[in-house]
């Protein structure tokens, strides 16, 4: 279905329809769900506005595409369009990053380089599309192939993070933890 006009004035009664034909009001949790995901392609684009090392541009693309689908998914009841297939790509891009980076000895706090710091971004938008993704499934059962894909993306965002601050030769930035006095004894 093409998109030939914008401005329809059907949703001024707080509804929007779906995929299906049928309608639902903009703030249930399938709204909401769709909503994430598009601020999350969106953060991407945002990355994606940035230099980046080859392959990542590509990758990001079909991440991209993937939350399409992942948005026709959501916006059509019914409709199955996220599968193992797009959920071990993804497992595959973190082993070949993950390969590439020293271990982890301490948290990471977002930041870096500017494109590490928007991925950083893209990963805290895919963490609650993913909480979304939970809340819907209170009131329907979604395709479980839509938080693992999400549980996923959230992981290669925060690796791809990582990996752009190396390419950057940007060090991670490492939260450092202040120990809290003890609380004293009454005597």
């Amino acid at each position: 279905m093409r998109l030939s006009k914008i401005t329809t004035r059907t949703g001024d009664d707080g509804s929007t329809g779906l995929g299906d034909g049928s309608r639902c009001a903009k703030d249930s949790a399938r709204i909401t769900l769709l909503g994430e995901v598009d601020e999350l392609n969106s953060v991407l684009g945002v990355v994606l506005s940035q230099p980046l090392p080859a392959p990542y541009a590509d990758w990001l693309v079909a991440v991209q595409h993937d939350l399409f689908d992942l948005g026709s998914e959501v916006a059509v009841p019914g409709y199955l369009a996220i599968t193992d297939t797009q959920v071990l790509r993804l497992e595959g891009w973190l082993t070949t990053l993950n390969a590439q980076l020293p271990p982890l000895k301490e948290f990471v706090l977002p930041g870096g380089c500017p494109a590490a710091a928007h991925a950083h971004v893209a990963r805290a938008v895919a963490r609650r599309a993913e909480r979304a993704v939970v809340t819907l499934s209170r009131e329907e059962m979604p395709s479980p192939h839509l938080l693992h894909y999400l549980n996923r993306l959230s992981d290669f965002l925060f690796v791809l993070a990582r990996t752009l601050n190396q390419a950057a030769h940007v060090p991670d930035v490492l939260w450092q933890h202040t120990p809290q006095p003890k609380p004293t004894q009454p005597v």
